[in-house]
C-alpha cells in the first residue's frame, strides 16, 4: 500500500475480469468518494494480451506473468478471476503466502479445495472475500455471513444457475424439448460449449457447499450434496405439473431438522404461486426462512461481466476499508471443523412428496398393482391423472403422493418398473411446499 492507496492484481481477464476492470477504472472517482482513498489497478494478467475486452487499459497494466504479480510487494491485493481449480489454487496460495489478501469469484475452487485455503489465509492473518462465488450480482455470502448472524436458517431454497433456469423457463413457455432449449442458449451465450457443470446440477452444487457451511456452521462438503440435473426434464412431466398447479426448476436446497442437514440439488416441482416458483429466465434467487426473519427472497443477475464485477468489486472496497483501519482478517465465516452435533442426511433418508409418471399399458388392474406396491411401502397417493390415448399402447399415469421416505420411494418403483403391464422406467420429481 502506497501512498494512501490500495493496490489490486487481478489473474483472469475474461468475462468477469473485464467487468470489474472497467468498473475499478472508470467509476475510480466515485469508489475514491466513497471510500475516502483510491483504489489503483497495477496489473491484469492474461496469456492472451492480445483480444479486444472493450476495454481501454492504460499501458503497462496488462502483463502475460501471474507470477510477477504475486511477487510484486506493492500490491495489497490478488484478484483471482481465471477460473478451473489448477493454475488457480497454486496462485491463491502463493498470494496469501506472500501476505496478499484475496478476491475469487471461484466457486469450484471454493467448494472442493477450500478447506486448505481458507486454512492458509488463517494462518497468513489476510482476508478472502468470495462474494461473487453464489448467486453473481446478489450479495447472498455478506447476507448470510453478516445481515442473518441473528438468526438460526432453517431452510434455504435457490436458483443459483442461470443457464438451467432458462432451459426450463423456455421448455415451460413454449413446449420445446431439453435439447432445442440448451441449443437455443448456447447461441444465445448462456450455455457453454460444455454445459455439463450447468445442466447436471454440478455448478449449483459447488455454490451450494459454500451456502450451506455460512448457513449451518459445517465445514465445506460438497461431496456430500446428492446432485441430479434437468437432462430427464420433458415438455409432457411440465405439462403435468402445470395441471397439478407447480413449476419445475432446479433447485438448491439447504434444510436444518434437530441435528440433521439436508444438501441436495435436483430438478423440484414447486407450487406455481411460491415467490421463486416465477423467476424465470437466467436469474437466480435465494429464498431464506430463519427463526427471527421468517421468509425472505433475495433476487438478481447470477452472471455476467458487469453484474459479476459488481460482486468482486465489493469485496475489494470490504478488503480495502480493513488494510486502511488495521482490522484486515476479518473471520469469513466458513466452518474448518466438524460438529458431531450436525449430521448430513443421507438422500435415501429425506422425506418428500413425490410426482411420478407411470408408462403403463392401458389393461385392468394396471392402476391396483402400482397403488398396491406403494401402499406396500408406506406410500400414499394425493392426487392422480391417468390419459387414455388409443394411437398408443402405453398411457401416462401420472400421481402426486405424500410425504414418504426417498428409500421407500427408490424400492418401490424399483418394483413397478418390474411390472411387465409398465412399459418404461417411471419418471419422477421430489415436489417442495406440496403439503398441506
Amino acid at each position: 500500500m502506497k501512498n494512501n492507496s490500495v493496490t489490486i492484481g487481478i489473474i483472469g481477464f475474461g468475462t468477469v475480469g473485464a467487468g470489474t476492470a472497467k468498473i475499478l477504472l472508470r467509476k475510480r472517482a466515485e469508489l475514491e468518494s466513497k471510500l475516502g482513498f483510491p483504489l489503483v489497478l497495477k496489473n491484469i494478467a492474461d496469456l492472451d494480451t492480445k483480444r479486444d475486452r472493450g476495454i481501454k487499459l492504460p499501458s503497462g497494466v496488462l502483463i502475460n506473468d501471474a507470477k510477477a504479480m504475486l511477487n510484486d510487494p506493492s500490491i495489497d491485493i490478488v484478484v483471482e478471476l481465471m477460473g478451473g481449480i489448477h493454475p488457480a489454487k497454486e496462485f491463491i496460495l502463493q498470494a496469501i503466502k506472500n501476505g496478499k489478501h484475496v478476491v475469487t469469484a471461484n466457486k469450484a475452487l471454493l467448494a472442493t479445495e477450500g478447506h486448505e485455503i481458507f486454512k492458509a489465509a488463517r494462518k497468513s492473518k489476510v482476508d478472502i472475500g468470495f462474494e461473487a462465488s453464489v448467486a453473481g450480482s446478489i450479495p447472498i455470502i455478506k447476507v448470510v455471513r453478516e445481515s442473518l448472524i441473528g438468526n438460526n436458517i432453517q431452510s434455504i431454497y435457490g436458483i443459483i444457475n442461470g443457464t438451467s433456469n432458462y432451459i426450463l423457463t423456455k421448455m415451460t413457455d413454449e413446449g420445446i424439448d431439453f435439447g432445442t432449449a440448451l441449443k437455443e442458449a448456447q447461441a444465445l451465450g448462456y450455455a457453454e460449449a460444455d454445459p455439463t457443470f450447468d445442466i447436471e446440477g454440478i455448478d449449483s452444487a459447488h455454490k451450494l457447499t459454500i451456502l450451506s457451511s455460512l448457513s449451518f456452521g459445517i465445514p465445506l462438503s460438497f461431496t456430500k450434496i446428492y446432485t441430479e440435473g434437468i437432462m430427464k426434464i420433458t415438455p409432457l412431466d411440465i405439462q403435468f405439473a402445470s395441471e397439478f398447479g407447480y413449476k419445475i426448476k432446479l433447485l438448491a436446497i439447504a434444510k436444518q431438522a434437530d441435528s440433521h442437514i439436508e444438501v441436495r440439488v435436483h430438478p423440484t416441482m414447486l407450487p406455481k404461486d411460491h415467490l421463486i416458483a416465477n423467476v424465470n429466465g437466467v436469474f437466480n434467487a435465494i429464498y431464506i426462512e430463519g427463526d427471527a426473519i421468517g421468509s425472505q427472497l433475495y433476487y438478481g443477475k447470477g452472471a455476467g461481466e458487469m453484474p459479476t464485477g459488481s460482486a468482486v468489486v465489493s469485496d475489494i472496497a470490504d478488503i480495502a476499508r480493513g488494510i486502511k483501519t488495521g482490522l484486515s482478517c476479518r473471520t469469513h465465516g466458513i466452518t474448518m471443523t466438524e460438529n458431531p452435533e450436525l449430521k448430513i442426511k443421507k438422500i435415501d433418508d429425506i422425506r418428500t412428496c413425490y410426482y411420478l409418471r407411470f408408462s403403463a399399458l392401458d389393461k385392468p388392474g394396471v392402476l391396483s398393482k402400482i397403488s398396491g406396491i406403494l401402499g406396500s411401502r408406506d406410500i400414499s397417493i394425493k392426487s392422480m391423472i391417468q390419459k387414455g390415448r388409443k394411437v398408443e399402447k402405453a398411457v401416462p399415469v401420472v400421481m402426486m403422493t405424500h410425504e414418504a421416505r426417498e428409500n421407500d420411494m427408490a424400492r418401490a418403483l424399483k418394483e413397478i418398473n418390474r411390472l411387465s403391464l409398465v412399459s418404461e422406467k417411471t419418471i419422477y420429481l421430489r415436489v417442495e411446499g406440496g403439503e398441506n
